[in-house]
């Protein structure tokens, strides 16, 4: 792969690419000698579109001649060529994932400091992950060995991803602070973040989906060119391949799947993780494609789903994942009866009447998350594990730390692990402290993407807790002089079976460090444990979500009447929260639908590098969402709890676009659906002829 400088040499690939660094007391003068730099250069063509950009003859990186980085496959192509051959239906898509730029509330920031007496730099950062952060910068950049670099991830202003990768900005903001002597402060503007910060989606596939004369699917295959930018990024080589063929199965059983991706380099910024990462685009293949599917064979769309979903647990698909449980028909059941399914073609007329197109889109989807198994990643050739670190740190007065490797920016982790660790150990929630984000405080953990905090990184900290409550076991038989056997711990007590003799957790906690009590037995004091978790599996949150707008045809301006989402989150810890997360993640993926797209012109010129050209979602654009939730725990971790980060994001674009189509009466839009591009769509709409108002 072409190698990305934290500083151009002698070639710069995308309008973003960074050139030289200033220094200066103050931002204006900063801005002045900036200005003051001429660099000399030589305009060459620029290769833009995904489509086309393997051997556009103009090349990006020397390594890669035809702008080709990798071209991988997946599945058995004899098994898929072979269930076409004898299918009774083919529905074929061609679809583009439109490129978004992820914009957090807040954009990047960094400060470097360099200690000479201790010859040890401290980067202060708005990172999803410090602890991999530190890694990088240390073992792949070289900027100080491991233990002289100290990472800080405080609050963060949101990431959903963009945050997770090592940029230029932080290494030169570190390296400079040691070359001047002082700390250096780096913050980006916002057009610098829709410039630099890695972009994300971008694919062009084309899809086929075969099926038999009842409308059961036997086979599907995609090829999909996935726009990796200019330069690799930290996951990119991963989110169009690993994190997207494996789900193109969705919650359907189908029996052979094939699926070629071809990445390639243009000269635009660099696509990396964006929440869901993979798993959207995987999405909206499959549901757009069933739906279609659907229509063209005139079955209902969700009894064509339902005939075609997985129906018994364990099932493996054809594309490496082994789906280890759910009721996919459950949340079908929930979200038709929500969304007033029966009631819609009532509300079709009426829209008639009022001279509007209503329609009603569904997305069955399913994300495999909870990131990831060390053994699933490292039969890919990654080079780390993606297990996650606790550790319990219990004080002589009761009080507890937690130090998590997860990181919080904006998910609530400072409650939800709170709430666990005063559930499972009776102590009020106000003595718990939720310490993460520091790399010399925290053990190394591998941080807060992919939907893991939750599934792995709070089960991290529930087999620390399991520790704690099997040491205080043998503290609480020395105290009230009884067997270990015989001590129980319930409702934040250790009490001796079958007696009124017990301990308050906070007493046990000073016992353990009032050592003399243990003269003679082989009991070290204090109260401390620590645990990795490792997970067997990926979690495989599932829904169903229902999406019914109305379309002005005189002026193209959607409306989006409703929105329902029924999701198997497994075990929910905090409902509230959860329920944030699906709201925002619908958010976005209604943002992708409607609104959202990142375009270049012919000459590599972000054309959309501000809020005036790239249109996020509002309030006003957004009706109040209707969440139902169904359960079925989740079998490979000890909380039972699945993902929940990413769903809204996954399913809401494919509900959108199926409700968009189903209105129109046609298939011909692509996302973004502005109102322009929907007006245009809806002139050719058969339903504004007269006879569809009867």
């Amino acid at each position: 792969a072409g190698a990305h400088p934290a500083l151009a040499q002698g070639k710069v690939r995308y309008v973003g690419d960074h050139v030289a660094v200033v220094i200066a007391e103050t931002l204006a003068q900063a801005k002045d000698a900036a200005e003051a730099i001429t660099v000399d250069y030589d305009v060459l063509p620029a290769v833009v579109e995904t489509a086309k950009a393997a051997g556009a003859g103009t090349v990006v990186h020397d390594v890669a001649p035809d702008n080709t980085v990798f071209n991988w496959h997946l599945g058995n192509q004899a098994d898929v060529e072979a269930a076409f051959a004898r299918a009774a239906h083919v529905t074929t898509l061609d679809i583009v994932n439109n490129r978004l730029v992820p914009n957090p509330i807040e954009p990047r920031a960094a400060v470097g400091e360099y200690d000479e007496a201790e010859e040890a730099f401290t980067l202060y950062t708005t990172s999803q992950n410090p602890h991999v952060a530190r890694l990088v910068l240390s073992a792949f950049i070289g900027i100080a060995p491991e233990n002289k670099l100290r990472v800080v991830a405080p609050d963060v202003g949101g990431g959903f991803g963009s945050k997770i990768f090592i940029y230029a900005e932080e290494t030169v903001c570190v390296w400079a602070a040691k070359k001047v002597g002082r700390p250096v402060k780096w913050t980006s503007d916002r057009t610098e973040a829709f410039l630099c910060d890695a972009h994300g989606r971008d694919h062009v596939t084309h899809a086929e989906l075969a099926m038999d004369e009842g409308g059961k699917i036997l086979a599907l295959k995609v090829h999909t060119i996935a726009n990796l930018g200019a330069y690799l990024s930290t996951f990119s080589s991963s989110v169009p391949t690993y994190l997207y063929a494996p789900l193109l199965s969705g919650q359907y059983n189908i029996p052979a799947i094939y699926c070629e991706v071809d990445g390639v380099y243009t000269n635009t910024a660099p696509v990396d993780a964006y929440r869901g990462a993979g798993r959207p685009e995987a999405t909206f293949v499959i549901e757009r494609l069933v739906e279609v599917a659907a229509r063209e064979l005139n079955q209902d769309p969700a009894k064509f789903r339902r005939k075609n979903y997985v129906k018994s647990f364990p099932h493996q698909t054809p594309v490496i994942m082994m789906y280890d449980g759910g009721d996919y028909s459950a949340s079908l059941d929930k979200a038709l009866e929500i969304a007033d399914h029966k009631g819609f073609p009532r509300r079709r007329r009426e829209s008639a009447r009022n001279g509007k197109l209503r329609g009603i889109g569904f997305s069955s989807y399913i994300e495999a998350c909870g990131i990831a198994p060390s053994q699933a990643v490292g039969s890919l050739g990654a080079g780390v594990g993606l297990w996650e670190s606790a550790e319990v740190r219990v004080n002589p007065t009761g009080s507890i730390e937690v130090l998590t490797g997860s990181h919080s920016h904006g998910q609530g982790h400072e409650t939800t692990f709170a709430q666990l660790v005063s559930d499972r150990l009776g102590v009020p929630i106000e003595s718990v402290t939720i310490v993460h984000g520091d790399t010399d405080k925290v053990q190394f953990g591998m941080g807060t993407y992919g939907s893991r905090s939750g599934a792995v990184g709070m089960s991290a900290i529930a087999k620390a807790i399991d520790k704690v409550v099997a040491k205080g076991r043998k503290v609480a038989a020395y105290a009230l002089e009884a067997g270990e056997d015989d001590i129980e711990f319930k409702d934040g007590r250790f009490s001796v079976a079958g007696t009124d003799k017990s301990l308050a957790f906070g007493e046990v906690a000073l016992q353990a460090y009032v050592a003399h009590k243990f003269s003679g037995a082989q009991l070290e004091p204090g109260l401390k444990e620590g645990a990795f978790y490792d997970p067997t599996n990926f979690t495989f949150p599932a829904g169903m979500h229902i999406c019914e707008l109305e379309i002005d045809p005189d002026t193209g301006v959607v409306t989006i009447e409703r929105f329902t989402a029924v999701d198997d989150f497994g075990n929910v810890i905090n409902p509230m929260i959860v329920e944030g997360q699906v709201h925002g993640g619908i958010a976005q993926g209604v943002g992708q639908a409607l609104f959202e797209g990142a375009l270049y012109d012919s000459d590599g010129q972000l054309v959309t590098a501000s809020f005036m050209d790239y249109r996020m979602p509002r309030a006003a654009d957004l009706p109040s969402f209707e969440v139902g939730m169904t359960v079925t725990p989740c079998p490979s971790n000890p909380l039972g709890i699945k993902g929940c980060g990413e769903a809204g994001a996954i399913a809401a674009p494919a509900a959108v676009m199926n409700a968009l189509t189903d209105a129109l009466g046609h298939e011909n839009i692509a996302m973004p659906a502005t109102p322009l591009a929907v007006w245009r769509a809806a002139q050719g709409s058969p339903h504004l002829r007269p006879e569809a108002a009867e």
